[in-house]
């Protein structure tokens, strides 16, 4: 009988250290996905680190820098980025933004970019990000040039009047296509997306984006107007960071 009671008694505590280890995984992956949350500052130790994407060094540092910029946001522009998030959250299967400005040449790249990076950052899943114009140009090499300054990873694929791009964060996440387009291109989904309006011409140029679900403006003051100044390059760097900044507070408004 005391043999029997030993072993029921071993039976049970690997039981409840099975149960533990269960548990603890899955917090741990939970940590993984919202690493920003106080969850993981309290479990740092004990997250994943498969999970986590591996950035590239410089845009990572870029990433913190703007992160620890959140409380520069005015509190009505919070407002309206918290108003993108709860958006975003409405749709957990697949939240599709399609990014618009008029010519899809720099806003709207910035975005679209940024925005993937965000989502990848906070683990946020099922988040697909496109661009698009109310007509099409190319991708303008001075929002490129900004992009890479901040760390992302931008291939130009050929030579044509309006170029291909291959833009990346992180060396395992799938390359991002960027090129000029109208927001109906073949390339972004013609239904069940959110239209985030970039520019204030395009919003008041398209009263009805078609096939969008739902709509919402967080437009930027254009850095073209710098063009060919001595201030080009430090206001193409200031848009930049201002879009990587909200697109990311944005993402951490997210809730699961």
């Amino acid at each position: 009988m005391k043999t029997l009671v030993i072993a029921y008694a071993v039976i049970c505590i690997s039981l409840l250290a099975s149960c533990n280890s269960s548990s603890n995984k899955k917090a741990s992956d939970k940590c993984c996905k919202k690493e920003e949350t106080a969850c993981c500052k309290k479990e740092k130790d004990t997250c994943c680190s498969s999970d986590k994407v591996a950035f590239y060094p410089e845009i990572e540092s870029y990433i913190n820098t703007i992160v620890a910029d959140f409380d520069k946001i005015s509190e009505e522009r919070k407002e309206t980025l918290k108003q993108l998030a709860a958006k975003i959250a409405e749709n957990p299967e697949a939240a599709n933004l399609t990014f618009i400005c008029t010519h899809n040449s720099r806003r709207s790249h910035m975005s679209q970019l940024w925005a993937q990076t965000a989502a990848a950052y906070y683990g946020i899943e099922n988040v697909n990000c496109y661009s698009g114009g109310t007509e099409a140009t190319a991708f303008n090499p001075r929002a490129i040039k900004a992009m890479r300054k901040a760390g992302m990873h931008i291939e130009q694929t050929d030579e044509n009047t309006n170029p291909l791009y291959l833009a990346s964060y992180a060396k395992t996440a799938n390359p991002i296509k960027a090129f000029s387009k109208k927001y109906d291109d073949k390339m972004n989904p013609s239904t069940n997306f959110i239209a985030v309006m970039t520019c204030s011409h395009a919003d008041e140029s398209c009263p009805v984006v078609l096939g969008a679900d739902d709509r919402i403006a967080v437009t930027y003051v254009d850095p073209k107007e710098a063009d060919n100044t001595p201030a080009e390059e430090s206001r193409y760097d200031e848009r930049c960071q201002q879009i990587a900044t909200e697109m990311f507070y944005a993402f951490s408004q997210v809730k699961s």
